[in-house]
């Protein structure tokens, strides 16, 4: 399985509208930080984490071919506003996408058109919704051949979805994980965690609140995501002790 690290920057992006700062300014491509998703390559399957609002160029800049789901993470507009350039993947038959309720209905609220009735020309992806059920919370879903288990976080007091496959975990956008979802992330080896800076955060996990949850898990290599530009990827790097990482824009992770 091949994992590529899509964005990994915060709502905003890095650079960061109207600012000058010496990261936003920087010649560095690892500093250039687009809004935060993966993709994950198996054999058979190509799976994103979210649709970003980047995703169009994302997708151009990874040559991404096909796309066979779609798992969200929440209904933030980072998150999910790139969902009309999954068009030219589902002219063929309508891509899954998987949610917590509350996240199928901001998708459903959010791209009413998708599913109206309308002239033909213009164009709509075509998706399916799929809310996770209560039981696919323990025993996952599968998608192809692959084994998807659902953990739940809290982003501030809105409750979103990390994903685990396997010995790989995601958790974006979260400052705090319940017990049991604790639990199901126990053996994780590769984990890519929100980290959103060393200043405290009411909705996401500083980076040190997310290496204390990263060692609790008991992953092997963990990478901070959901980056702001309060730091230069080089200077979190050389900050960070050994087993930690900050994620960039076209990181490549092999499981």
């Amino acid at each position: 399985m091949e994992i590529t690290v899509l964005g990994s920057g915060t709502s905003c992006g890095v650079p960061t509208i109207n600012c000058s700062c010496d990261v936003c300014s920087s010649k560095d491509p690892h500093d250039n930080r687009t809004r935060a998703s993966i993709w994950i390559q198996s054999e058979e399957l190509s799976i994103i984490i979210d649709t970003s609002t980047d995703l169009r160029f994302q997708a151009l800049r990874e040559k991404i071919t096909a796309l066979d789901c779609i798992l969200i993470t929440h209904g933030h507009a980072d998150h999910i506003h790139g969902m009309d350039d999954i068009r030219p993947f589902s002219s063929k038959r309508p891509i899954p996408v998987y949610g917590n309720e509350i996240t199928i209905k901001e998708v459903e609220e959010r791209f009413s058109y998708i599913f109206k009735l309308t002239q033909r020309g213009g164009g709509k992806p075509r998706i399916k919704l799929n809310e996770i059920k209560p039981e696919e919370y323990n025993l996952g879903f599968k998608v192809g051949s692959l084994r998807i288990l659902p953990v739940p976080m809290l982003h501030g007091n809105l409750e979103t979805t990390g994903y685990r496959i396997g010995d790989f975990a995601y958790l974006s956008d979260c400052s705090s994980i319940p017990e049991a979802s604790f639990k199901k992330l126990e053996g994780v080896k590769y984990l890519i965690i929100d980290g959103l800076r060393y200043r405290e955060h009411p909705t996401h996990f500083t980076i040190p609140e997310a290496m204390e949850a990263a060692k609790r898990i008991g992953a092997e290599k963990t990478w901070f995501t959901h980056l702001c530009h309060d730091f230069s990827h080089k200077q979190l790097k050389q900050k960070l002790p050994d087993g930690f990482a900050p994620a960039f824009d076209g990181l490549k992770i092999y499981i």
